[in-house]
C-alpha cells in the first residue's frame, strides 16, 4: 500500500505542471481581440526573449515578427507593445478615450491611495487631468507670455554668467536659485 501514496503524489504533479503549462502559455489566447504574442513560459513569461540591458532592442526585434502591435508578459504582468511614431499616435491621439485609463499597481494603490494626477485612475483621474491642465493654462502654460517669461530670464542668466571671469570655476547653485539684481 506504500505505492498510493507515491503514485498520488507523482499525479499531483503532473496536475501542478500541466496546470502552470496552461496558465503560462499561449493555449489560453483564444481572444480575437488580443494582440498577437510569443510564446511564453510558466512564471517567466517572456523574459527569456528580453535583453534587459536594451530592452527597447528587443521591443523591435518583436515588432518585425509579430507587428506594430504586440503584447508581451514580463513575469506575472502582461502588457501591449505599440512601436513605431504612426502606431503611437494612432492609439494616444486618434483613440485617446481607449488608452486613457491606467493600470492598477497595487504598491502604489496602499501608498498613495489613487490619488493625484499619476496614481489615480479612471473617472477620478479623468478628472484631476481636467483640472491640472485648466490650472496650468491659467498660469500660462500653452501661451506666448510665458514662453516670453523664459527667454527672459535665460538672457539674464547668461549675462550673470558672461560677468565672471573666463575659465574660473563658480558655483552656479547660487544663480540658478536667484539671480543677482532680480527679485
Amino acid at each position: 500500500m506504500d505505492w498510493t501514496g507515491a503514485i498520488l503524489i507523482l499525479l499531483l504533479f503532473i496536475l501542478a505542471i500541466m496546470f502552470l503549462l496552461k496558465k503560462g502559455s499561449s493555449w489560453n489566447d483564444s481572444s480575437p481581440n488580443l494582440p498577437p504574442r510569443p510564446r511564453t513560459i510558466p512564471i517567466l513569461g517572456n523574459l527569456h526573449l528580453m535583453d534587459m540591458k536594451r530592452l527597447s532592442r528587443g521591443m523591435i526585434k518583436l515588432s518585425k515578427e509579430y507587428g506594430p502591435i504586440f503584447r508581451i508578459k514580463l513575469g506575472f504582468q502582461e502588457s501591449v507593445v505599440l512601436i513605431g511614431y504612426e502606431t503611437v499616435k494612432e492609439a494616444l491621439v486618434n483613440q485617446a478615450d481607449v488608452f486613457a485609463e491606467r493600470p492598477l499597481i497595487p504598491i502604489f494603490e496602499n501608498s498613495a491611495k489613487a490619488l493625484g494626477i499619476i496614481f489615480s485612475h479612471g473617472e477620478n483621474w479623468k478628472v484631476m487631468r481636467r483640472f491640472t491642465l485648466s490650472t496650468l493654462r491659467d498660469y500660462g502654460m500653452g501661451r506666448r507670455t510665458i514662453e516670453d517669461k523664459i527667454i527672459e530670464e535665460c538672457t539674464v542668466l547668461m549675462k550673470t554668467i558672461k560677468t565672471y571671469a573666463g575659465g574660473l570655476a563658480f558655483p552656479p547653485k547660487a544663480l540658478l536659485e536667484h539671480l543677482p539684481g532680480r527679485m
